[in-house]
């Protein structure tokens, strides 16, 4: 299928990471009639942090939030795609995105980094990649982590 889903993914030279396992008492996603419901991701390949610390000064740039951001959505697609078994194109559509920063109290350019998140999902679905976002600056994240993200995706019936 020319326009599916590991189509948009090969061509933007991507790759999903294995989906992170819980370090806690939840679990991944959880599905109810056509919704899935994400839990919080990082910037991680498996297990392995790839951005850590804070954004603000003397810390991590917009652009390594942004780098962050989007790796984290890579991870939702991740954890997404075992709840599809593995065929993201029964994705409808990203409902709701949460993105929480983790930066230093001045911090102004949240919205900023979680576009990074935003941008691959329209990326990847298009239109339908575009949710409903909420994004806050946090004072710290588990495992120093520079972003974590949860979200809702719609599937077809």
């Amino acid at each position: 299928m020319p326009n599916s889903v590991a189509t948009r993914l090969r061509d933007l030279g991507l790759a999903l990471p294995p989906a992170h396992m819980p370090v806690a008492t939840y679990i991944g996603w959880q599905r109810l009639g056509r919704e899935v419901w994400i839990s919080g991701v990082g910037p991680t390949w498996g297990q392995s942090i790839r951005h850590a610390g804070k954004l603000g000064a003397g810390g991590l740039s917009v652009a390594e939030g942004a780098a962050a951001a989007r790796l984290t959505a890579l991870n939702l697609l991740a954890q997404l795609a075992q709840a599809v078994d593995g065929d993201l194109d029964r994705v409808e559509r990203c409902l709701k995105l949460f993105v929480l920063v983790n930066s230093l109290p001045d911090f102004q350019e949240a919205q900023v980094v979680a576009n990074g998140a935003t941008d691959l999902l329209v990326e990847i679905f298009g239109a339908a990649g575009r949710p409903a976002r909420s994004t806050i600056s946090a004072p710290s994240l588990p495992f120093d982590i520079a972003v974590e993200a949860d979200a809702v995706f719609l599937l077809k019936d």
